[in-house]
């Protein structure tokens, strides 16, 4: 005699959490607005004058003298030697390859499967976008300080900080709104598990 033996198989849905994907997104943002402010010279501006992070540039018909007793044509060149313009730099690059970083731990948290290896990705991601962000800050916070130590030498009644240095606060923004969004729900499972009963027929001889 012939017995149908029943058969189950489990079919396993894995969702993703909309907020990791918007971290993600936050980072990538946050990498982007990084290269423009590095690449800027609008970091503080006066009349004729535009000082940034790696060059200063003078405006043609820029009334002289020149702030902080610089010597030259129009046009642009390398950022003076001062500490806290190679400090607040040297800390905006460290924040875009951090950035850059953490993006890319989040991804890889995304795309794994295997519960455990999510965890650990979205952590170091919560690490390194943390340090990220301590380093954007600290160039924010000293460019500024600094720079009021020698305004005495700027030869310009007004001084205003341009767009770029804006770019860089933004920067911190999304990256702040990245971290939080990481640590969120870091104690739920990050894939659902839903099963479904798929009756098979399997032959079974038996006498």
């Amino acid at each position: 005699m012939t017995v149908m033996a029943p058969a189950a198989t489990i079919e396993t849905i894995s969702i993703v959490r909309p907020l990791k994907v918007i971290a993600l997104v936050c980072g990538a943002i946050t990498s982007f607005l990084m290269i423009l402010a590095l690449s800027s010279s609008d970091w503080l501006l006066a009349m004729g004058w535009r000082q940034g992070l790696f060059e200063h540039c003078i405006e043609k018909g820029a009334p002289t003298p020149l702030p902080f007793k610089v010597e030259a044509d129009y046009g642009c060149y390398p950022a003076r030697n001062e500490p806290y313009i190679m400090g607040a730099a040297g800390l905006c690059v460290i924040c875009l390859l951090l950035s850059c970083l953490a993006t890319i731990l989040t991804g890889l948290g995304l795309h794994a499967t295997d519960t455990s290896a999510k965890t650990r990705y979205y952590r170091a991601a919560v690490w390194v976008m943390t340090l990220a962000l301590v380093a954007v800050l600290v160039a924010l916070i000293l460019y500024p300080v600094f720079f009021a130590q020698e305004l005495e030498l700027g030869n310009r009644e007004v001084w205003e900080f341009g767009w770029a240095y804006g770019v860089g606060w933004g920067a911190a923004i999304f990256l702040f709104g990245g971290v939080v969004l990481l640590l969120c729900d870091q104690e739920e499972e990050e894939i659902y598990y839903k099963e479904r009963t798929i009756i098979h027929a399997e032959n079974d001889s038996r006498a």
